[in-house]
């Protein structure tokens, strides 16, 4: 018989780490790094509500405001500039009237005459298809999108408008109608359908122009089977806001 002391026996033995142990640590482990990221990411607030998303909504309102007011600060006192320019201005009647059909033709001056306006809306959100053989209609169906509005302001070009404004600001060269999600943001500041847009024009040759437009026509289908909004008015004699904001042009640069 060996007398070699059982590797197995004794209080000098190894302690061995079981599965179980590991993983159960593993877990606490886990638990702690998932509670110390939430709490540091909420930082106090309750992450399991919107109102983070709600304040960037309030923020996104206040700056349009905010835009909207300096819009009409920069309005009047472009008018008081003007103002004391024509009492000497040292030009002829010749520059005065040439300056003044720049003006025109910038769009930052009132514009007055018979009126068209078109309104574009949302259908309703529980809307289905009204026409057979048309598919039920997805989201994307059922609200104005970009290029609707783009069509829009475009066919009135081609009808020869004199001038245009989308909801309450003048249209002018630079002027860019872009849709974020469901909202329009147009030189700074965000609307929420429905939209309208208003030209200045020969109000015949304006609806035409709407009529002839393939993409108009293209949108009319989803009036006619989801139930877009679609309203064409004739508005008489309007006279449209001049053009107040910044005219500086903002481009990106290379890199040096």
């Amino acid at each position: 018989m060996s007398n070699s002391a059982d590797p197995h026996k004794g209080a000098g033995r190894r302690p061995r780490w079981r599965p179980v142990r590991v993983l159960t640590g593993a877990v606490f482990a886990l638990a702690g790094l998932i509670f110390f990221t939430s709490f540091n990411t909420a930082k106090g607030t309750n992450i399991r509500t919107d109102a983070s998303l709600l304040k960037l909504s309030d923020l996104i309102q206040e700056r349009s405001h905010k835009n909207g007011e300096l819009d009409e600060s920069n309005g009047s006192l472009r008018d008081d500039v003007e103002s004391l320019a024509q009492r000497d201005g040292g030009g002829t009647k010749a520059d005065d009237a040439r300056l003044k059909a720049l003006e025109e033709n910038a769009g930052t001056k009132k514009l007055s005459g018979d009126a068209v306006s078109v309104t574009l809306a949302d259908a309703p959100p529980n809307a289905t298809a009204k026409l057979p053989g048309y598919p039920e209609p997805q989201p994307n169906d059922l609200v104005i999108h970009q290029q609707d509005l783009q069509a829009v302001v475009n066919a009135l070009w081609q009808g020869g408008a004199k001038g245009i404004k989308v909801m309450d600001q003048r249209l002018i060269s630079t002027s860019a109608v872009r849709c974020v999600g469901n909202t329009l943001i147009l030189q700074g500041r965000v609307y929420s359908p429905p939209y309208k847009v208003t030209a200045v024009g020969d109000p015949d040759k304006l609806k035409n122009a709407l009529a002839a437009s393939p993409e108009i026509q293209n949108y009319m289908l989803y009036v006619n089977a989801y139930g877009l909004g679609w309203k064409v008015d004739d508005d008489g004699a309007v006279t449209l806001p001049g053009y107040s904001g910044t005219v500086d042009l903002h481009y990106a640069k290379p890199v040096e």
